[in-house]
C-alpha cells in the first residue's frame, strides 16, 4: 500500500490560505513549478468567474517563505513594470506576511517551450516590445545600481564556484591577474554604457505567451544598469543557443526599434561591440552560479548548460584583443581541467 509523507507546517498553510483565497473549502493544489531560488509555484482549479480578477479555471499560488525569499522585492517590481505598460501576471490576492500571493494562471508554457526557428522572429519581436516598455520605465530612486561592487561579485562566482569549487583549481598569482585584468575592463565597459532599468534575467523561460504579452516573470532582481544586458540575455540564452547570424540579426533589430522608441543606446557598432563585452560578463556569472546550485543548493541538471555558455565566450573572445588573458586562462587552464574531468567520470562510469 503506497503511504503519502505526512504535510509539513508550510504545506498545510498554503492550503489553507488558497482555500480562503478562492472561497473555496475543497480546492486543492497541484506542483506548477519551481525556480532556481526557493519560490515555488502551484496550480488549482477553480469554476470560472468565482475569482474575482479572472475568469480562467485555474489559479497560481506563488510560495515565497518570508525567511528565504521575501515576496516584496516581486511585488514591488511587479508594480512598477505594470505602470510602465509592461504585461506581467496579475495579483488576485496577497498574504505578504507569510509569503503567499494569489495569480492569474498564464498557462504551463513559457517562451522556452514553444519557440524555434520557425517563430522565434515574431517571438522575439514580441519580447522587443515589452523589453522596450521596461527599459523606458524611470528607474525608482531606490532601485539597486549595477555598480563595481555588484558587478565583481558576480565575476567572482566563476572563481570561486566554478573553478574553485567544481573544477578544483588553485590559480596561481599569473591567472589571478590574467583574469583581475579582464574583469576591470568588463566591469569599466558596463559602467560606461547608459544605465536604464535592467530585469536581469530577460529570457525565453521568464516569458509567457499571452494575447497582450508576453508576460514578463522573474523581475524581482531588477537594478540600473548596462543597456545591452537584457537584449543580450534575451538572444544568448541559458537554455537554448541559435545559429550566431540569426543573434546578430535580432540585436540588429532591437537596435533599430530602441533607436525609434528614444532609448539611450549608442551607434550600432558600438551597442554590438558593448553586448559582446556584458556577455562575457553574464556568461562568466552563470557558470559560477550553475556550479553553486550543485555545490551549495544540491540542484545539479544546470551544469549541463555550462557547454552552452563556453561556447558562447569562444565565440565572443577572440574578435577583442583587450579580453584575451580570459581566452588564456580558459584555454590553458579550464580546459584541461574539464578533460580530466570529463575522464575521470568516465573511468566510474567504467
Amino acid at each position: 500500500m503506497t503511504t503519502h509523507p505526512e504535510p509539513t507546517p508550510r504545506e498545510l498553510a498554503r492550503l489553507d490560505w488558497a482555500r480562503a483565497a478562492t472561497g473555496n473549502p475543497t480546492f486543492e493544489l497541484h506542483r506548477a513549478s519551481m525556480d532556481a531560488g526557493f519560490r515555488s509555484y502551484w496550480r488549482g482549479a477553480v469554476t470560472p468567474g468565482s475569482v474575482a480578477g479572472t475568469d480562467a479555471a485555474s489559479v497560481i499560488v506563488m510560495d515565497s517563505p518570508p525567511d528565504k525569499e521575501d515576496v516584496r522585492p516581486w511585488l514591488r517590481l511587479r508594480d512598477v513594470l505594470e505602470s510602465g505598460g509592461v504585461r506581467v501576471p496579475r495579483v488576485l490576492a496577497r498574504d505578504v506576511e507569510h509569503g503567499f500571493l494569489l495569480l492569474e494562471d498564464l498557462g504551463t508554457d513559457t517562451y522556452l517551450h514553444v519557440i524555434g526557428l520557425h517563430n522565434a522572429d515574431a517571438l522575439f519581436d514580441d519580447a522587443i516590445t515589452q523589453l522596450l516598455k521596461l527599459q523606458a520605465i524611470p528607474c525608482p530612486a531606490d532601485l539597486p545600481a549595477y555598480d563595481e561592487a555588484l558587478l565583481s561579485c558576480e565575476l567572482r562566482l566563476f572563481d570561486e564556484w566554478y573553478l574553485g569549487h567544481h573544477l578544483g583549481l588553485a590559480l596561481d598569482c599569473g591567472d589571478m591577474d590574467r583574469l583581475d585584468l579582464v574583469y576591470r575592463r568588463l566591469i569599466d565597459a558596463a559602467l560606461a554604457q547608459p544605465q536604464v532599468l535592467v530585469h536581469r534575467d530577460f529570457m525565453p523561460r521568464n516569458l509567457m505567451p499571452a494575447a497582450d504579452g508576453p508576460a514578463v516573470l522573474d523581475f524581482q532582481d531588477a537594478v540600473r544598469g548596462p543597456i545591452a544586458y537584457d537584449a543580450l540575455s534575451l538572444f544568448k540564452d541559458a537554455f537554448l543557443s541559435w545559429p550566431e547570424d540569426r543573434v546578430e540579426t535580432w540585436l540588429a533589430h532591437y537596435h533599430a526599434r530602441a533607436v525609434d522608441a528614444g532609448l539611450p543606446v549608442p551607434d550600432l557598432a558600438r551597442f554590438r561591440r558593448d553586448a559582446d563585452w556584458i556577455g562575457v560578463q553574464r556568461h562568466l556569472k552563470v557558470i559560477g552560479i550553475f556550479a553553486r546550485l550543485w555545490h551549495r543548493d544540491g540542484k545539479p541538471k544546470y551544469l549541463a548548460d555550462v557547454p552552452r555558455f563556453f561556447a558562447y565566450l569562444d565565440g565572443v573572445l577572440p574578435r577583442y584583443p583587450e579580453l584575451a588573458p580570459l581566452a588564456e586562462v580558459i584555454e590553458q587552464r579550464v580546459k584541461p581541467a574539464l578533460a580530466e574531468l570529463a575522464r575521470g567520470q568516465e573511468g566510474m562510469g567504467g
